[in-house]
């Protein structure tokens, strides 16, 4: 798999040195780093995106083991993406809050090549890898990863919940921890050597110097000549009416003020001597004779108050032109007014009845409404009391059930410390077990080494041959893919430089024969619009002579109107004058 890509311990004894490795490594991370930063999720898919740069990578001029290297590392990290996101965006939650979002490509590749192939690289040359990146960023987030509290706990459970567990445990889990002990012994020993690095000098840095331009001196400006001043020729003194209020409008307010005066003398007026309705004598009663009775019967009756001469002034006749809402408004207005005289005189036709069957009546209503009041009033006492007894029962309703709440939540309480001390034992048993499991394995670890060792040479030689067979095929597949493109491209050529007919016959006569309903030849539908027009125009002269009759039919009404309202008025003013 990725062991095809990298050179192996032999090869790099021999052939590469230690600065040599790290640099072709860095440059293989850093290509596949750039990859994924360009990678989206919600936009990209993996398979069209791992086309996409494999045809980019065989642009580039790299060497076969370089983009088998960068092809299968970013294969695997697209693929295995949902595992690996969940153990960066921990990391960056707890351990790494200082480090910038800008590595996280990085540590995606740092936790692929530790989980999936560790195995197949061996220490050694895992140890070469992470050298070439930056020391303190990988042994942090190595520590972080390699943490058996960690692998045991929830990175499990994380990703028990995209593979199964029994998946987890036996091919990502148990390896892990497997290499714990050596992958900390790595950790420490890249942290010393990261210590015991001299620190760089700070090489000053050079001042510039700034250095003034070299211009050419301007020119001294010439004194302008001053411009004589014009002379204006004196304006007129504001006059004084300007400042003064005007003469009409003086008028105005005396004359207001004035009506104003009149008007509230006369409203004084009208108040004190207020008219008061006289009481007539019941129908069939005989005249009173004796003086006594008429005295008794004169001061029972109210007194009638002789109306004061009233002066009538000569209005105005002012015309004012009203629109047609006012005339039928104050056509309406006479007419209700008619009807409000005609049932008054028809009242005072029939008479009010007698004095005494008056106050009987009067008397009932007073007691009938007084009982009304003793009732209502007995009716809100009633409800008064109803509801403080309603507000006590729901007082004594909510404190039980208080008591209630209180009791279910002591329960839970009760439970749920009850579940916890149970999941804290559970948690030991399990760290216990793990303890004794990463003891026996560490028992087993050289002889596990050495299995490892051999298969892993046996899996290198297989794919080596792989990866050739695919490069060939690959070539033979593109090498046929452009000379089909270049026979496409001839032909299309051929095509183009033939002439073709620019113009075409149409017949506005013939139907198109799209089989579509109501379908019609294009000399048919001028001649239907030509028809249409026609009847369209027809009805609108008929609606025009019919808006031009309902107009000559309101505005007779309008004036029939106009005259009733002038003879009422004629009528109101003569009724006045008499009265």
């Amino acid at each position: 798999m990725l062991g095809e890509g990298a050179p192996s311990p032999a090869a790099s004894s021999c052939d590469w040195g230690l600065p040599g490795k790290m640099a072709y490594y860095r440059k293989c991370i850093e290509t596949v780093i750039e990859h994924l930063d360009k990678f989206n999720p919600e936009k990209d898919s993996p398979e069209l995106f791992l086309e996409a740069v494999s045809t980019s990578l065989q642009v580039q001029v790299l060497s076969p083991q370089k983009w088998a290297f960068v092809s299968e590392l970013l294969s695997g990290c697209l693929r295995y993406r949902k595992l690996l996101a969940v153990v960066v965006d921990a990391f960056y939650v707890q351990d790494g809050r200082l480090c910038l979002w800008a590595d996280y490509s990085l540590f995606q590749v740092l936790c692929y090549l530790a989980t999936f192939q560790l195995d197949e690289l061996g220490l050694q040359l895992f140890r070469n890898i992470a050298k070439a990146l930056p020391l303190s960023r990988t042994v942090k987030f190595l520590r972080f990863f390699f943490n058996p509290l960690n692998l045991c706990s929830w990175i499990k459970d994380e990703w028990s919940l995209i593979y199964t567990a029994a998946h987890v445990q036996e091919n990502w889990i148990e390896p892990l921890l497997r290499w714990q002990p050596e992958v900390q012994g790595l950790l420490d020993q890249l942290e010393g050597e990261s210590a015991h690095q001299a620190p760089l000098a700070k090489v000053k840095a050079k001042v510039t110097e700034p250095r003034e331009f070299n211009l050419t001196a301007p020119r001294p400006r010439a004194i302008p000549v001053p411009e004589p001043v014009p002379t204006v020729a004196k304006p007129r003194p504001v006059p004084q009416s300007t400042y003064q209020e005007p003469r009409e409008q003086r008028q105005l307010q005396l004359a207001k003020r004035f009506n104003r005066q009149k008007a509230e003398e006369l409203l004084l007026l009208a108040n004190m001597e207020e008219l008061r309705c006289a009481m007539p004598r019941p129908h069939g009663a005989p005249p009173v004779q004796d003086s006594k009775k008429q005295l008794q019967l004169r001061s029972t009756l109210p007194r009638i108050r002789k109306t004061p001469k009233l002066t009538f002034y000569r209005p105005d006749h002012i015309p004012v032109k009203m629109n047609a809402a006012a005339i039928l408004r104050e056509g309406s207005l006479y007419r209700r007014q008619v009807e409000k005289e005609l049932q008054r005189v028809d009242k005072l036709a029939d008479g009010y009845g007698d004095l005494s069957e008056f106050l009987e009546w009067q008397e009932k209503m007073r007691a009938k409404d007084w009982a009304e009041q003793q009732v209502a009033s007995e009716c809100h006492r009633l409800q008064g009391k109803l509801s403080h007894e309603e507000a006590g029962l729901a007082r004594q309703h909510l404190v039980q059930e208080n008591k209630q709440k209180a009791d279910q939540k002591k329960e839970q309480m009760a439970e749920l410390m009850l579940q916890y001390a149970e999941r804290r034992l559970r948690e030991e048993r399990a760290v216990k077990e793990l303890v004794e499991q990463v003891t026996e394995a560490q028992k087993n670890v050289k002889v596990a080494q050495m299995k490892l060792v051999k298969s892993r040479q046996q899996i290198v030689q297989e794919v080596t041959e792989e990866s050739r067979e695919l490069l060939q095929h690959r070539a033979e597949a593109a090498k046929a893919a452009h000379m089909q493109r270049c026979k496409l491209i001839s032909q299309l050529r051929a095509m183009e430089t033939q002439p073709s007919r620019k113009g075409k016959l149409v017949d506005l006569t013939q139907i198109a024969g799209y089989g579509l309903e109501g379908e019609m030849s294009v000399v048919e539908l001028r001649e239907r619009l030509a028809l249409l027009k026609e009847t369209q125009k027809r009805k609108e002269e008929e609606r025009r002579d019919q808006i031009i009759q309902d107009k000559r039919t309101r505005s007779k009404e309008l004036r029939n109107t106009v005259e009733q309202i002038s003879l009422c008025r004629a009528a109101v003013g003569r009724t006045a004058a008499l009265r």
